[in-house]
């Protein structure tokens, strides 16, 4: 039973310094579920003995099933705090909005549409394995984000009891796990201030400019403004944990008991009578206490005898607490009930019978409770909407930072316009609609309100992408089960019901006129692996096609599309979570027996030609227009960066021209020729204009980019998307009289001549490889090693994990060799490996399409059969006009 009701909730929902919005973010299998069990017990919605085996946010069946978590479920939970952030008594209530998010690296995509609603992360890191790749994958993420992150180091009752470690031993791995999250978070704070020394130098130039056009112009008004931006730019705070600023936590949550150093300093402080403060210096690092002559060290040696001193953490807080594990572990029932005695944990007379495990969660729980430790952690160290709003804004906001929307964001005004942003759909018991989850900036939902549905793709001004429909309920989510509410202030997640039908998958709602959007999420991967399906009988197509458009809505990342031939495909980011997919459209959006065909991996087309290709001409249809193309390879590292959004369509030009000559070795004259970026006008192509006065040209400058997308998104060889290259047109000779050089010549000349100047550019193919991390005892290596040589797979290094008999090995390993890699690494290993696939990057495949015998010649064969296409690959001398 819980133990609030929905009224004490809606009362905090308008205090926006007393909300926590927070995900739990981790690897796969370090326990988010089971920790966040012992919160939610605290919340009294289910009891403290079920907590850790409940799992209470993995609400699906097959979540239950599995034991891992697939979609991200937000939950609100009410508590009263006993201390304040000074460390005083006092009863003050929160409200505490958490989403469990996934860990397995396939569903990453519920990890970022978390993320995005919150301003909190608590990161949970395994004891034993350390900070594995995809802890560190949902880490970035949450930086890039604005998000501020605590941790949470967990399962160490493992190091007690499966390890047997001692309390320095326990010390040094904490320690290593504090470095390595430190590590990723100082990097991106690196990368952080470059970026904004870089934005200072682009405003000052752009203020020197201004201020030589305006001679003697009055300069107060810029300085004063100077400094308010200075102000906004510093309010993100310190982001490395820390244990003395308690916001490192440690524990466990099956067992549900947890610590900070908070809760041992205040006993000490209380009983050594020193400062709260300096108590919470002295029991992390260097410090140890000589017991005899009764001082402070930073040394290990003692006044007297010549036992080296235990370290304050080890004496203080390890000792006991393996102390008591260890004698309820070993049976000593006289010794521990003595100890309890001691730390005044009272246990009743009927619990005394208990053993094992089971009395050392009663003990533990009663001693140090999880949700104590988590909570004070929660509300003091992680920041209030009202303060995270501040300094999020800018990365949030498309618009400009001081119209309305903007300001009110910045604030978290309740009486500014709404601004939602529906970040996943959630289906509902009613079938075929959903939830839109999302998180109020500024203003309130309210149900029956009339309000602008802004898709991703709207422009202020225009009415692409836009709906006005009025909200028709408001609600709060609870895990699975959803309450029903009047409306929702700012600084809260919500439901709201009756947008699903005018949203995809993301959007923006607001009242306001001027709003821009809210920025679109970015996902850490991309849907590489596809799968075709048809239904069984052909009566049932139509169920097919609405189930599909349903199942597009429930997941933030699948892409379901129909190709020319009449093949309805599903793109996921793996085979795990294809699988999940297929499952949901069978059982759940279809309801309809399917055939699915074999997984296939999207490639894509590239050219290898180190200076330029030959030049191409093409004529078009009436021989009146010639146009010259030649092509050219971009490089790796520059599609990478506008495929990372780094240098874009929208980046500032200054900026985005000068890092083209700098780092790409780019003519600053072509940097400023650039036409389109390619395809859906942000991909990793460019189209550049090197025209030497060419006449007529920017009147068919529309018509070339038509081709260019055309091409770029179907390229000759697989009718794949092209990456990494670079079109330059020539030279252009067009007919006098405009009619004559319309689109329907352009296009098909340019479309040509962009063809044969890709092919006789040396075209590869490219593929998506994975990045492998392989856990494994030492012995189980060479099945691995094994497993890789038989798959393509390309081996990087391998070290063992601290303090464990267990090795990481990672390995590069092509997606399409990756289908069954996992059953295939078991057998080898007899079931002692485990393997994590994130997408890496893109890489040549090293062979000529056109040789008969080649890996690429028999991928291309392959993708050609099934999309129907000639057998005979397309050559550049086909598209090339004589003069």
């Amino acid at each position: 039973m819980p133990n609030f009701t929905v009224e004490q909730i809606r009362d905090i929902m308008y205090k926006a310094d007393n909300i926590r919005n927070m995900s739990v973010i981790a690897h796969v299998d370090h326990g988010k579920s089971t920790l966040t069990d012992s919160l939610i017990a605290k919340a009294g919605i289910i009891s403290q003995e079920h907590a850790g085996d409940a799992r209470f946010t993995d609400t699906r069946a097959d979540e239950k099933e599995r034991g891992i978590t697939i979609k991200s479920t937000g939950v609100s939970l009410y508590y009263e705090m006993e201390y304040n952030a000074k460390g005083e008594e006092c009863k003050e209530p929160y409200l505490i909005n958490l989403i469990d998010s996934p860990g397995h690296v396939d569903f990453s995509s519920e990890v970022t549409a978390a993320l995005r609603v919150t301003d909190g992360a608590l990161v949970v890191v395994d004891y034993v394995e350390g900070v594995c790749v995809q802890t560190e994958t949902v880490l970035r993420q949450a930086l890039a984000e604005r998000i501020k992150p605590v941790l949470m180091v967990n399962k160490i009752d493992r190091g007690i009891l499966e390890l047997q470690a001692e309390g320095e031993d326990m010390y040094q791995q904490f320690l290593r796990v504090i470095e390595s999250v430190n590590v990723i978070i100082s990097t991106y704070e690196n990368a952080q201030e470059v970026q904004e020394l870089l934005d200072k130098e682009a405003k000052e130039a752009k203020e020197a400019e201004e201020a030589a056009e305006t001679e003697g112009g009055d300069d107060k008004p810029k300085e004063e403004k100077k400094e308010e931006v200075k102000f906004e730019k510093a309010t993100m705070g310190e982001l490395q944990v820390d244990p003395t600023k308690a916001t490192v936590c440690f524990g466990s949550g099956l067992l549900g008991w947890a610590f900070t150093l908070t809760k041992f300093a205040r006993i000490y402080a209380d009983k050594f009578k020193v400062d709260f403060k300096k108590m919470m210096e002295k029991l992390w690092g260097d410090n140890y206490f000589d017991g005899k002559a009764k001082k402070w060290k930073k040394y290990s040696t003692p006044d007297e005898g010549d036992t080296p001193l235990q370290r304050c953490f080890v004496q203080f807080i390890m000792d006991p607490i393996v102390r008591l594990a260890n004698a309820i572990m070993n049976d000593q029932k006289e010794r521990v009930w003595k100890m309890c005695t001691a730390l005044n944990i009272v246990i009743k007379e009927n619990e005394k019978e208990k053993a094992g495990k089971e009395l050392l969660k009663l003990i533990f729980q009663r001693w140090i409770n999880a949700a104590d430790a988590l909570l004070e952690m929660i509300v003091l160290s992680l920041p209030s909407p009202k303060v995270a709003q501040k300094y999020r804004v800018e990365y949030l906001y498309e618009g400009p930072m001081d119209d309305e929307c903007a300001c009110a964001i910045r604030n978290c005004d309740q009486d500014g316009p709404l601004m939602v942003f529906i970040s996943k759909m959630i289906p509902t018991n009613d079938k075929g609609r959903f939830y839109a989850f999302g998180r109020v900036f500024p203003g309130v939902a309210k149900s029956g309100e009339k309000v602008r549905i802004m898709g991703p793709n709207y422009t202020p001004g225009s009415k692409t992408d836009l709906n006005i429909k009025s909200i028709q309920r408001v609600v709060l989510m609870m895990g699975g089960k959803v309450e029903q509410v009047p409306d929702i202030p700012c600084g809260n997640t919500c439901g709201l019901v009756g947008i699903d039908q005018f949203l995809v998958k993301q959007g923006t709602i607001s009242t306001s006129e001027v709003a821009h959007n809210i920025r679109v999420m970015k996902y850490s991967v991309s849907p590489v692996v596809r799968v075709a399906v048809e239904p069984k009988s052909a009566a049932d197509l139509p169920k097919l096609v609405e189930g599909l458009k349903r199942l597009s809505k429930s997941d933030p990342l699948v892409q379901c599309t129909n190709t020319s031939t009449g093949e309805h495909i599903i793109a996921g980011c793996g085979e795990l979570h294809i699988e999940i997919c297929l499952k949901d459209l069978e059982e759940e959006y279809a309801r309809i027996p399917i055939i699915k065909s074999d997984p296939v991996v999207s490639y894509k087309e590239t050219v290898t030609v180190e200076e330029k290709s030959i030049t191409c001409l093409a004529k078009s249809p009436n021989k009146h227009n010639r146009i010259q193309i030649e092509s050219q390879a971009l490089g790796n590292e520059l599609a990478s960066e506008i495929e990372d959004e780094k240098i874009c369509p929208k980046s500032d030009l200054k900026q985005r021209n000068k890092r083209l000559v700098d780092e790409f070795d780019w003519d600053p004259d072509e940097t400023k020729k650039i036409w389109f970026f390619g395809p859906d006008n942000q991909g990793p192509n460019i189209l550049v204009d090197s025209t030497k006065a060419a006449q007529y040209l920017a009147e068919i400058k529309d018509s070339v980019n038509n081709a260019f997308q055309w091409v770029t998104k179907e390229a000759p060889l697989t009718d794949e998307n092209m990456r990494g290259v670079r079109f330059n047109i020539i030279d252009v000779t067009l007919h006098a009289d405009a009619i004559h050089r319309g689109a329907g010549q352009i296009v098909p000349a340019s479309r040509s001549a962009m063809f044969a100047a890709h092919l006789s550019g040396k075209p590869r193919l490219q593929e998506p490889i994975f990045l492998v991390e392989i856990q494994s005892p030492e012995e189980a290596v060479g099945g691995i090693h094994t497993t890789l040589n038989q798959r393509r797979g390309e081996y990087i290094d391998e070290e063992i994990i601290p303090g464990t008999p267990l090795k990481l090995v990672k390995a590069y390993l092509p997606v399409a060799e990756s289908f069954g890699f996992t059953q295939h690494l078991r057998t080898e290993t007899s079931g002692r490996a485990f393997p994590q696939c994130v997408f890496d990057h893109w890489d040549v495949v090293n062979s000529d399409p056109y040789k008969e015998d080649s890996h690429s010649h028999t991928i291309i064969a392959q993708i050609r059969k099934r999309k129907g296409l000639k057998e005979v690959f397309p050559t550049a001398d086909e598209f090339i006009d004589k003069l």
